[in-house]
């Protein structure tokens, strides 16, 4: 197959950059479009708030899941038939939540979606790190996170629209067609990156890891539903089979044929990116988790109402985003990075301090702060950290950043709700009203944020201000 590239011209955005883009900013959005829908999914389909948060906790497993493959999967397939096969199977998701007669169908359809966004993000990074020169990546990657970061900010506002003239059902029908539309636009424009390799997968590695990452996750829900016995018994088995999992890749590695390749985890720029973008995303879905509640259940706003509180701060987010680019190609990282995770640290500390009245601009203050300073860490932190690997492991570390910022985002929500539901508990045991037991419950789990800022903050000072491609071999063996 001949390989084609676009123009690598300085100062513009190839078109196939441009078409994942937008086709990824769709997809993705899905990933939090249900955040807003739990108050009126738990009335519809009559489960409780810890069921009703597996709506997205689901999606972002199986994207923790799926993802690890994709590494195999766009070096296996061309560019197009991947991009063919990630919304086809996206756009099955879609018409299977948007039918579903019960809660489990529900949760089979956002799995289906799931899959085929899995493939989207790693696509585009992937995509991105070939056709686009080293000196205008911040600026590209500032569009990027348009799709990467924006989509799941926005999602809350979409869903709070949609809501306020129509059931659930409807997030899933406005999808539907724009995503068909993207997809047909797409395949006509599309064109092929690269040359596709015939390689072979373990399937062994797919099943450990969907299992472990999944066990962990799913142990750590257990805990707000008063199963701690049984949830630490599921996340150590799910930990160990993670273990499983590395150790197979190693072993793989020795004939250049990982599910996911490790050695990206031998240069320490790429380390360290991982986990600032895994505790960022960690922050940003926690926070957009509670908040809807928070708006909803205690202050008695409508989706409506809830969405139009929470736009600013998406907006602010994919507005900046193309700027900090520009600003991380003319000074580096470390002046969007350090500001960005002390902005980030300071936001989560104000939420803390959440109560009946505080007033709506303060909130509205906090999210655009928060939305702001997350915007300022991501840009850089994704360039620096795949600008740090060789060539040949684009496609790996893109599927190891987006699995890891899932699995994190899964994490985070279901230790969000674990540390509410349990707070609350605690509160209304010693006669505490409903609503001030859920507002203290809120508080400490915002406090549980706090403390992974301040490790993000920490992490901030070890970045290079640039990629550092010159870096030593991965200390992982071949």
């Amino acid at each position: 197959m001949t390989e084609e590239r676009p123009a690598r011209s300085a100062g513009r955005t190839p078109a196939v950059v441009r078409l994942l883009v937008l086709a990824t900013f769709v997809v993705i959005l899905n990933e939090t479009i249900m955040l807003n829908a739990i108050p009126r999914l738990m009335e519809s389909l009559h489960v409780t708030q810890q069921s009703a948060q597996w709506v997205s906790t689901a999606f972002m497993l199986t994207m923790a899941a799926v993802i690890p493959m994709t590494g195999w999967f766009l070096q296996r397939f061309t560019t197009r038939q991947a991009y063919m096969v990630a919304m086809t199977v996206f756009i099955a998701g879609t018409v299977i939540s948007a039918i579903a007669p019960t809660f489990l169908a529900l949760l089979l359809g956002r799995i289906v979606q799931a899959s085929g966004t899995a493939v989207m993000m790693p696509l585009l990074m992937t995509t991105l790190m070939t056709v686009v020169p080293e000196e205008d990546r911040g600026r590209v990657m500032g569009n990027v996170m348009l799709a990467i970061s924006v989509a799941p900010a926005l999602g809350p506002t979409v869903s709070g629209f949609i809501l306020q003239v129509g059931s659930w059902r409807l997030l899933f029908v406005v999808v539907l067609p724009i995503a068909a539309l993207i997809t047909v636009f797409g395949l006509r424009k599309m064109t092929n990156i690269g040359e596709p390799q015939v390689t072979s997968i373990d399937w062994f590695s797919v099943v450990v890891a969907a299992l472990g990452m999944g066990g962990v996750v799913y142990g750590l829900s257990l805990f707000g539903e008063n199963e701690i016995g049984l949830g630490i018994g599921i996340a150590a088995a799910g930990a160990i089979l993670v273990a499983v999992f590395a150790f197979r890749q190693v072993k793989l590695q020795r004939t250049d044929s990982p599910l996911l390749d490790l050695r990206t985890l031998g240069h320490r720029t790429f380390r360290i990116s991982l986990a600032l973008a895994s505790i960022g995303f960690l922050s940003m879905l926690g926070a957009m988790f509670l908040l809807p509640l928070y708006l909803q259940n205690l202050r008695h706003l409508s989706p409506l109402l809830t969405g139009l509180l929470l736009i600013p701060g998406g907006l602010a987010m994919g507005l900046l985003g193309p700027t900090f680019g520009k600003v991380f190609d003319r000074f580096g990282g470390r002046p969007l990075v350090v500001p960005g995770a002390i902005g980030a640290l300071l936001s989560l500390a104000g939420f803390t301090m959440f109560s009946l009245t505080m007033p709506y601009w303060q909130i509205l203050a906090l999210h655009i702060v928060l939305m702001i300073s997350l915007a300022a860490m991501f840009t850089p932190t994704f360039t620096i950290g795949m600008g740090a690997l060789p060539a040949h492991l684009y496609s790996h570390g893109s599927s190891m950043l987006g699995s890891l910022q899932q699995l994190a985002g899964a994490f985070g929500t279901a230790l969000t709700v674990t540390v509410l539901s349990t707070r609350s508990t605690q509160l209304v045991s010693e006669g505490a009203t409903v609503e001030a037991a859920q507002l203290g419950g809120m508080r400490v789990a915002f406090g549980v944020m706090v403390a992974f800022a301040v490790v993000t903050l920490v992490l901030t000072f070890m970045l290079p201000n640039r990629a550092e491609t010159s870096e030593g071999s991965p200390a992982v063996a071949h």
